[in-house]
């Protein structure tokens, strides 16, 4: 039972991270209808960010992480503006591609600056650890579960009790007759790509001191995130947050009960099981398009 208990604290603690990552994902989809291959490298740049700032310039770790998230929040911007916003009118495969290429220069460019090799940042909650009742957990892990519940409600609360996130909401749900209501949708489509772009900032920053930092560590959190964006329903916010911690404690699971050399393999299966057999996700609904 102990052992359960820790595996599931485990588990929520790398769920909420998905989270994260997965909720900045689903916000553009819900806004521009497209997946943005490029948002795993913001929780790439957000690691490094974290990094530089934390080691070049001293700065306390959690000043840090929210330096990294506004300088990856104005990069979110910046990518918003010159790659996505002159395409925003043309076909959904150039904005695909679009995103890719945003990915891999992103990805080269930090191999340029700072080299392939993986990085470490030494969080100071690491050498911390609590015991609960026979359960062991790190301080930077319930630091990292604590920071993204945090962030999650903030979020949260933006979208359902605030005009810019009933804006949202509203842009969201159908572009045109937001508009038309007088919504500027530019400023609600850049402020989007701004906050979604923080949040793959915070989760960079708070997994580097556990994963260590590289430029290619954005293409399998790009997957993760992916597949927790389907489980939970396309565009569904509530979905990602379910859909990111079911993702996390099934890796988690898997790899403490079965073999850690598999556990990324049961997201993907998962990810097949809800395109086969409910591919709405678990909280999307199924609208049928009369043609």
């Amino acid at each position: 039972m102990i052992e359960f208990l820790q595996q599931t604290s485990n588990g929520l603690v790398l769920g909420s991270s998905y989270v994260l990552i997965a909720l900045g994902l689903t916000m553009i989809f819900g806004m521009l209808n497209i997946l943005n291959f490029a948002h795993g490298e913001l929780l790439m740049v957000g690691g490094f960010a974290t990094l530089g700032i934390a080691v070049g310039l001293n700065v306390p770790y959690l000043f840090a992480i929210f330096l990294s998230m506004i300088v990856v929040g104005v990069l979110g911007i910046v990518i918003e503006r010159t790659a996505f916003r002159p395409l925003r009118k043309s076909d959904g495969i150039n904005l695909l591609v679009t995103s890719l290429a945003v990915s891999i220069l992103l990805q080269n460019l930090m191999q340029i600056i700072v080299g392939p090799d993986p990085h470490n940042i030494v969080s100071p909650f690491s050498q911390t650890n609590f015991d609960l009742g026979g359960v062991i957990l790190n301080g930077h892990r319930l630091f990292i579960f604590i920071f993204s519940f945090i962030l999650i409600s903030i979020l949260y609360f933006v979208i359902q009790r605030t005009k810019i996130g009933i804006a949202m909401r509203a842009c969201a749900f159908d572009m045109e007759t937001a508009q038309l209501m007088g919504i500027k949708a530019s400023t609600v489509i850049v402020t989007t790509f701004a906050v979604g772009s923080a949040l793959a900032a915070s989760a960079g920053a708070l997994l580097a001191p556990i994963f260590s930092v590289y430029p290619t560590m954005g293409v399998m959190s790009t997957m993760k995130a992916f597949v927790v964006v389907l489980l939970g329903g396309v565009g569904n916010i509530p979905g990602a947050i379910v859909g990111g911690l079911i993702i996390g404690l099934t890796e988690t699971y898997a790899a403490g009960y079965i073999s850690s050399e598999y556990k990324d393999v049961f997201a993907f299966v998962i990810m097949i099981l809800i395109l086969l057999f409910k591919p709405e996700g678990l909280f999307g609904k199924n609208v049928q398009e009369k043609v």
